[in-house]
């Protein structure tokens, strides 16, 4: 009866083992083929937050996983259950499940460059993001204002405009409108020094000033050997307290402004349009670059107090106001010719 029971015993621990031994094989065999051979592509977004099981159902879905009840196992067998990262992923069924599991582990997450140019303002970076399906636009804006969120950036003013700073940024779907902005005001801080920050004490002017500044001289314009001297006319003028009479100021609060900026334009009571109120606007109009910091901080040592454009982008320069109204009258001609 005993020897009986042994055998018993010995049979099952075979069977057990060739189970098991059966069951590696088939497990290996799953774990280092492809999915099919279809080679279909997906892009699959897990979001912060999702479980491991939602994870695995999200690729169910898209096609990329079959048998989950072995998937399961070689996932725990890897210790990656509780390692997978958010974000988009391109994934494809030509992939095995460990070359899958091993980029979700990894995260080899989709980035997106995203170029923000200089002068954008905070609703024209919020439409840019929101094109790539990266923000909600109006979100990204209630943000750009949340004065508890700026405080923690280090942002003095009431929004987050003029800190947000303009250059190409990679950015997943991992990230918020938090995890963006903070980026770029991080992006800000790194290119505003202490010594900028020292030199604008010396000039009499806060930050906030000098960041302002810097966004009327982006906005007025695009070239950098100019702007030097479009920073003295301002800084001349604050001098001789002459309103500033910066004419994308008087379009601030329009949103998405692109026409023509009309004399009707340049009389519209608010309070950021400098034709209307004595020195400069209660913050910045848009995100300056590097070189409209530095020239608000360092204008040129000139006694400009007037300039027009040129029609192509440039500007002509002038001291007093005969000069001023020649050059505006020779700009007028320039147009009607054209």
């Amino acid at each position: 009866m005993k020897r009986q029971k042994n055998k018993n015993i010995k049979i099952l621990v075979v069977s057990g083992a060739v189970v098991f031994f059966l069951l590696s094989l088939i497990t290996i065999y799953y774990a280092i083929n492809p999915v099919d051979n279809r080679n279909h592509v997906a892009t699959v977004n897990i979001p912060k937050g999702t479980s491991f099981l939602q994870s695995v159902d999200i690729l169910e879905e898209a096609g990329l996983i079959k048998y989950k009840c072995l998937f399961y196992p070689l996932v725990i067998s890897r210790n990656a259950q509780c390692h997978i990262k958010a974000g988009e992923y391109e994934l494809a069924t030509s992939m095995s499940p460990i070359e899958i599991i091993d980029k979700l582990v990894k995260g080899d997450i989709i980035s997106y460059p995203v170029t923000i140019p200089e002068d954008f303002t905070v609703r024209e970076i919020a439409v840019r993001l929101a094109s790539f399906k990266l923000v909600d636009e109006k979100t990204f804006m209630s943000l750009s204002t949340d004065a508890k969120f700026l405080a923690s950036l280090g942002i003095e003013g009431a929004s987050a405009e003029g800190y947000l700073y303009p250059d190409t940024y990679l950015i997943d779907k991992s990230m918020n409108a938090k995890d963006i902005m903070k980026m770029m005001v991080n992006q800000f801080w790194k290119m505003f020094t202490p010594k900028m920050q020292k030199r604008a004490e010396d000039l009499g002017m806060t930050m906030p000033q000098i960041i302002t500044l810097a966004s009327l001289i982006g906005k007025e314009s695009g070239y950098k050997d100019e702007k030097p001297l479009v920073s003295a006319v301002f800084h001349n003028r604050m001098k001789k307290r002459m309103k500033l009479q910066c004419d994308p100021t008087a379009v601030y609060d329009l949103n998405n402004f692109t026409g023509t900026i009309t004399r009707k334009h340049l009389m519209r009571n608010t309070p950021y349009n400098t034709y209307r109120i004595d020195g400069l606007p209660p913050g910045p109009i848009a995100n300056p670059a590097i070189d409209s910091l530095q020239a608000a901080l360092y204008p040129a040592p000139v006694n400009y107090l007037y300039f027009v454009s040129n029609n192509d982008g440039s500007h002509q320069f002038s001291s007093n106001l005969s000069a001023h109204n020649n050059a505006v009258l020779e700009y007028q001609i320039k147009r009607k010719k054209e």
